[in-house]
């Protein structure tokens, strides 16, 4: 669904899958300043809304996904994973429940697939699941202010979902791209499903531990899998941050490989420019690789920041120190 703020003077659509929304409005680096600053929002109206409704959903979800949601606090912004057999993820949800009814966005193309699985899920249970994306698009803002919302609007943390209708009002904020959102969420150490993640990853790889699946809770889809690495083992790649030779004019692209000495090691999710460290990305790499050594992106020196440290699993946690969220 492409978004009408494409059309704003300056607009320049970001690339597949998101191209139907801006990935900047003529200046990046401004962008990310005001958005940071909490005087801008990022249209990010491709991705797709969930509803799901009816008074079991919150222990019914529970059943379905790694994070515990039996329990869950309106208001409360959370993320879950369905895994398949294997517990490989097949799909992040960002959700909040409004004291009615659990509403999940995920990634663009996949809101039919995700409710579809849902409803199929439902047997005799009382819960309803729509597919709602026509009608609520996703922004998002930063900043210590949160604007004040109009009538409709549903706050999952940072992210907005706002009745199409009114996408066009900006929320009284000005516009900034994505492209100032990805900057920051790489920055922040945060993975996206389909550019961190391919179809063997596990949770473990890509510190969805703690933030998107818990530990302790009851049996889901995929659980064993987890458990065996959390007790057992360890998972066979790791996601990094890395600092890019800042010298070398283009980024490397999602699936570009990573590199030691001449030998693949893993594959880059995202890269981007960031306002004041530059060009970084985040990429995934075998497990084996040491934390101290200098990489190669398509070719562009690359140092090296843990996020999900080498001996992840067999009951090590990830240092909440190394996790930073979206400010």
């Amino acid at each position: 669904m492409r978004s009408p703020l494409l059309d704003t003077p300056g607009a320049v659509a970001a690339e597949t899958p998101d191209a139907d929304v801006a990935g900047h409005y003529g200046d990046p680096f401004a962008e990310q300043r005001a958005l940071l600053a909490g005087e801008a929002m990022v249209d990010r109206s491709n991705r797709e809304v969930v509803r799901i409704s009816g008074p079991d959903r919150l222990s019914w979800l529970n059943s379905l996904s790694s994070q515990k949601l039996d329990d869950l606090k309106p208001g409360l912004p959370t993320e879950t994973l369905l895994l398949d057999a294997q517990g490989r993820v097949e799909h992040h949800l960002v959700l909040v429940d409004d004291g009615e009814a659990v509403w999940a966005h995920v990634e663009p193309g996949t809101g039919a697939e995700v409710a579809a699985f849902l409803d199929k899920m439902r047997f005799m249970l009382r819960v309803e699941v729509t597919d709602v994306t026509d009608r609520y698009a996703v922004v998002s803002v930063a900043g210590e202010a949160h604007p004040d919302l109009p009538e409709g609007a549903v706050a999952v943390g940072r992210d907005i979902l706002l009745p199409r209708d009114l996408l066009a009002g900006r929320l009284g904020l000005r516009l900034a791209g994505l492209w100032a959102y990805e900057a920051l969420r790489i920055e922040g150490h945060r993975p996206r499903l389909g550019f961190e993640t391919d179809h063997k990853t596990i949770p473990h790889e890509v510190g969805w531990i703690g933030t998107a699946l818990h530990l302790n809770k009851g049996c889901y889809k995929g659980q064993e899998t987890v458990a065996r690495v959390h007790n057992l083992g360890h998972p066979p790649r790791r996601l990094v941050f890395l600092h890019l030779d800042g010298s070398v004019d283009t980024l490397p692209k999602h699936g570009t490989p990573v590199t030691l000495d001449g030998t693949e090691v893993g594959f880059v999710g995202s890269s981007a420019r960031h306002h004041e460290l530059g060009p970084v990305a985040l990429a995934v790499v075998k497990r084996t690789v040491p934390v101290d050594t200098t990489l190669e992106a398509g070719g562009v020196a690359a140092s090296q920041e843990v996020i999900v440290p080498p001996d992840a699993g067999r009951n090590v946690q990830i240092d909440p120190s190394l996790r930073r969220r979206l400010r």
